[in-house]
């Protein structure tokens, strides 16, 4: 049975919350103010249609440096047969701007006529002759913004529920307002509850979790048009957090409660909605982002943003970080724009081919965060990290793709619909590598972004992206499969992979690989053998928990064939199953203590202060399908490999040998 009050569809999730707001008066704007029209007006929602006040220009006004005159007074004006105009009468001097004199109709460029003095000749004061050459005639009108061409009085400038764009605000001036009626700012309050929860800065000691999804969820609202205030953490004590929730209730129009929406011992936030009002929706058919809360908090009293006496709308914001991001986009931003009077934002759509397959719960909406890239005129999307508390997968997605209910997931080659968060020219210039993960691909992303490209990886270890290769679905891919009979890097994998595919094959780095360990070395390892539970091993209390790479990736091969050559079965070691994604993730893995040990590169052994016993060397290689080689989307990676501060960057990471980089290993 649920833990949960009634784990309910998205869709009637969000129709209680509405039909609440609309039984207490509370689903439209809120209010409306009057502010001055400057530069703060940028991005604020008019409340009301904008209608012009003067017309613009309210005069007949010239549009060029030069001279008015009457169209008719030109005609037949030749370069062999010109037309003297006499100023005053005839002409008139105007700058750009200035208005028309009344019995003019056209306004002939300075560059366009001769100026001439009281003799006829050459004028030494251009602006001020006595008369004008003409040789070519022109039309009435001509060079004229004629009153009214930008905006003429009375029609409508702007609609109600426009956001204000810096060329909105000219618009508005130029037809007469000085001020502008706008939407008021729905006021939110951000509570962040938890005992384990400490302040950005604090020195941390275990157990502690950085405070930081009130700064996500206040930066996310301000976006939105809110205007967000971030209460202090509140520990887990379900009166404090009940005091806290009554305080924020009173000068805010909404109020987010983060944490504690689960149902664990010291998850409080629906106990607190159901004393303090009204529980409507316990546990949502979504991930992520399940145990969200929606409810009101009933006020008996006037608050103080001035609206009567209802209620006050509560989220029980899930604490995961992603959790809580995507909640605040889903659930709160309709709201607000609701409250605003504007449309739900809405991000730009793709349809893309999915690169590996996903597996989804059968009755929730699963929001998948996707790596987008543009491979031979193919639009992409490379799942990433789908942890909840994943913060960095939000950061690196370049959109949201969502599997529906009852889809129980999607295989590889499938269409999915992304919603970007970069624009369709950002995805084209765009490198995608799928494969083998290695610190050097973060270095290049930063150097290739002075280059106007951005590399987006998915790290699927170097089988998988040769696979990915072949399928079509990346630019390069980073391997270093060792093959056990030639002790050669690559070459044979990729015959296998992607026969009959023309490649270029680029060194990148030579690199150690070896054990990563607690700092100190406590189990005392050395070699691959001391993996092995031996009976004298744990007699003396330095049994090893490995932690291992995926299969597929090319460190895992480098185990095996090592443990081969030795004789060692992979069933002495313990935690040989226990897989990672990358150096880094291995190495998390042993700083957390959820492991003893891990086979990696020195650069992420350091990163996390770890020691390290090198052991092999091997090459790390680009694979590149010949088409993408010679694109220009990828002429600056070429040019970055030859780069000597790229290189210097790269050799300051430990374990690295630079000296390969840009060899051509291969090319078909």
């Amino acid at each position: 049975m649920s833990v949960y009050l009634h784990d309910i569809p998205l869709s009637q999730a969000q129709a209680r919350l509405r039909e609440a707001l609309q039984d207490a008066d509370l689903w439209r704007v809120l209010g409306t103010k009057e502010i001055l029209l400057d530069e703060n007006a940028l991005g604020r929602v008019t409340a009301e249609p904008i209608w012009a006040e003067i017309s613009s220009p309210h005069y007949h006004a010239s549009a060029m440096d030069g001279f008015a005159l009457r169209a008719v007074s030109t005609n037949g004006a030749m370069p062999s047969t010109p037309i003297t105009l006499y100023t005053g009468p005839e002409a008139q001097y105007v700058d750009t701007g200035d208005p028309l004199p009344e019995w003019a109709n056209a306004v002939i460029p300075i560059e366009n006529v001769e100026s001439l003095d009281e003799d006829g000749q050459i004028a030494k004061e251009l602006r001020k002759p006595k008369a004008i050459r003409i040789r070519a005639a022109v039309t009435p009108w001509s060079h004229v913004r004629p009153l009214g061409e930008d905006i003429v009085a009375t029609q409508l400038v702007l609609p109600a529920g426009h956001i204000l764009r810096p060329a909105d605000l000219g618009a508005i001036a130029a037809s007469g307002h000085q001020t502008i009626k706008v939407a008021r700012k729905p006021k939110v309050a951000i509570l962040p509850t938890g005992t384990e929860l400490v302040p950005i800065g604090s020195k941390l000691k275990s157990g502690d979790i950085l405070e930081y999804n009130s700064l996500v969820m206040a930066a996310q609202v301000k976006a939105m048009g809110g205007e967000p205030t971030r209460y202090p953490i509140t520990k887990d004590d379900f009166d404090l957090i009940c005091e806290r929730v009554e305080e924020a209730a009173v000068d805010h129009d909404l109020v987010l409660l983060n944490a504690g929406s689960s149902a664990g011992a010291e998850d409080f936030s629906s106990r607190v909605v159901q004393k303090l009002g009204t529980l409507l929706v316990h546990g949502v058919a979504v991930r992520p982002g399940h145990p969200v809360i929606f409810g009101t908090i009933d006020h008996g009293r006037q608050t103080t943003v001035n609206r009567p006496p209802s209620i006050v709308p509560i989220i029980g914001v899930p604490g995961y970080p992603v959790s809580a991001a995507l909640t605040v986009d889903i659930f709160a931003e309709p709201v607000l724009a609701k409250w605003l009077g504007r449309r739900p934002l809405e991000l730009p759509t793709e349809t893309a081919t999915l690169t590996r397959k996903l597996v989804s719960p059968a009755g929730d909406d699963d929001y998948v965060r996707v790596a987008v890239g543009n491979v031979g005129g193919k639009i992409l999307a490379a799942p990433l990290s789908r942890g909840a508390g994943v913060i960095t997968s939000l950061v690196q997605a370049d959109g949201l793709a969502l599997i529906p209910s009852g889809a129980q997931g999607m295989d590889a080659g499938e269409q999915v619909k992304v919603h970007l968060y970069r624009s369709r020219a950002e995805i084209d210039r765009t490198i995608f590598c799928i494969g083998s993960h290695d610190l050097t691909l973060d270095l290049m992303a930063q150097f290739l972004a002075e280059h106007d490209r951005r590399l987006a990886s998915a790290n699927v270890g170097s089988q998988g992206g040769l696979v990915a290769l072949r399928r079509g679905e990346a630019h390069l891919a980073g391997s270093h499969l060792l093959n056990p009979e030639t002790g050669e890097y690559n070459i044979s994998y990729i015959r296998q992979y992607m026969p009959n595919i023309p490649v270029k094959v680029v060194a990148l780095v030579g690199r150690d690989q070896g054990l990563m360990v607690k700092k100190g070395n406590p189990k005392g390892i050395k070699t691959l053998g001391d993996l092995t539970n031996s009976e004298a091993r744990a007699e003396q209390g330095r049994s090893v928990q490995f932690v291992n790479r995926q299969r597929g990736a090319g460190t895992r091969v480098l185990l095996d064939y090592h443990l081969n050559l030795l004789g060692m079965s992979p069933d002495l070691i313990l935690g040989y199953t226990q897989e990672e994604y990358t150096h880094l993730g291995v190495a998390a893995a042993i700083a957390s203590g959820r492991a003893d040990c891990g086979l990696g590169i020195a650069a992420a052994a350091q990163a996390l202060e770890l020691d390290f016993i090198p052991l092999f060397q091997e090459r790390y290689d680009l694979v590149i399908p010949k088409e993408h080689a010679e694109s220009d989307l990828l002429v600056p990676l070429f040019e970055l490999l030859a780069d000597s501060s790229f290189q210097n960057s790269v050799s300051k990471l430990p374990g690295y040998d630079i000296s390969v980089m840009g060899k051509i290993i291969l090319e078909d």
